[in-house]
């Protein structure tokens, strides 16, 4: 990635451009008549850099980030589902952007990148995608969420309708930590796509050590994250649902830059589409980019039922955009070979 400080970000910047000017950022990308009607706010990038697109996409929202973290520790949450396959996995440029704001409003004293990765060692994926040149820049720490104390939760399983226990990531679930999930733009092979709040769901769920999906699995080691999914279609959907209530991103980034369609979220294929979307609201940035996916948001189920029940800003009426224009970047990707089963959730169930 090219080299870049702050002020090369302000002065390439449009919004950096309207911050040295004084002027404020949500007014000058909209009448202050049309900030009425909206109810939440969402930061849409696009360019040629990742780590310029996310520092650009979390400016707006500066302010309120700053008295939002307070004293809290902040928790960069990247998605690395494999730990051998870029594509699949949050890039380091992006995480280096975020790191780059976070310096920019005097919230670099206590960080860490935390993850627990689902096919295998955690560090094996920091290693593997340059994580660890990031200490040597910033003062951030790397956590493997599967090393750290956990707490027990309970989730529903559609085989037998009852609930079940898993150990969660108590990072993830500790309210002195502010939760940044940094996400990459993926289709999914059970809910749709996979962005900001099925980072930080699914990555909360531990595995032993020793666990892979490989045959060099340690004897006995288990991952509860098979548990989360809940045995099928309706249970994973209904999962995300409620266990969004405990755990969700205070900040969401969902960089796609390079996104993933088809097979996702581990053998797809590349989506060239260079946007990046950013929110307070998390619920706000996935129903952004759903709709930047192309993808009909009445058929992602979990986050239809996080919608239903108020936890956020599903109605894109409702939504300002700020920065460049929705409808501009919007790409269809390609939906996973098993779409129509992944739809059973909306029918009714039926003995």
């Amino acid at each position: 990635m090219s080299t870049f400080t702050r002020r090369n970000f302000i002065k390439t910047s449009v919004i950096g451009s309207i911050a040295v000017s004084g002027i404020s950022t949500l007014s000058a990308f909209t009448g202050s008549a049309e900030q009425v009607k909206k109810e939440t706010s969402v930061a849409l990038t696009t360019g040629d850099n990742r780590a310029d697109l996310a520092y650009r996409a979390l400016e707006p929202f500066a302010k309120e980030i700053r008295h939002a973290i307070g004293n809290r520790r902040v928790v960069l949450k990247p998605n690395n589902v494999l730990t051998n396959v870029p594509l699949t996995s949050t890039h380091v440029d992006t995480l280096e952007g975020v790191l780059e704001f976070l310096k920019s409003i005097k919230k670099l004293d206590n960080v860490i990148i935390a993850e627990s990765a689902a096919n295998g060692p955690t560090f094996d994926g920091f290693d593997n995608y340059g994580y660890f040149r990031l200490m040597n820049k910033y003062p951030v720490k790397l956590v493997d969420l599967d090393q750290q104390p956990y707490d027990l939760l309970h989730v529903f399983d559609e085989k037998d309708f009852r609930p079940h226990a898993m150990r969660m990531s108590r990072v993830l679930l500790d309210p002195d930590s502010y939760i940044v999930s940094v996400a990459r733009m993926k289709t999914h092979d059970r809910v749709l796509a996979t962005l900001s709040l099925k980072n930080i769901v699914f990555g909360a769920p531990i595995k032993d050590a020793g666990f892979s999906w490989t045959s060099n699995r340690k004897l006995g080691a288990q991952s509860d994250k098979a548990i989360a999914h809940g045995s099928g279609f309706r249970g994973i959907n209904y999962n995300l649902y409620a266990l969004s209530k405990h755990l969700h991103p205070h900040l969401a980034l969902i960089d796609g830059f390079e996104g993933m369609e088809g097979n996702g979220p581990n053998s797809g294929t590349p989506v060239d589409h260079r946007v990046c979307v950013a929110s307070t609201d998390w619920l706000a940035a996935d129903r952004v980019a759903i709709e930047l996916m192309g993808i009909d948001f009445a058929k992602v189920g979990y986050l239809n039922f996080c919608n239903q029940t108020g936890m956020g800003i599903g109605d894109l009426n409702k939504i300002e955009i700020i920065g460049e224009t929705l409808s501009n970047h919007i790409k269809h990707y390609k939906l996973n070979d098993n779409i129509d089963k992944q739809l059973i959730w909306m029918n009714p169930v039926v003995s």
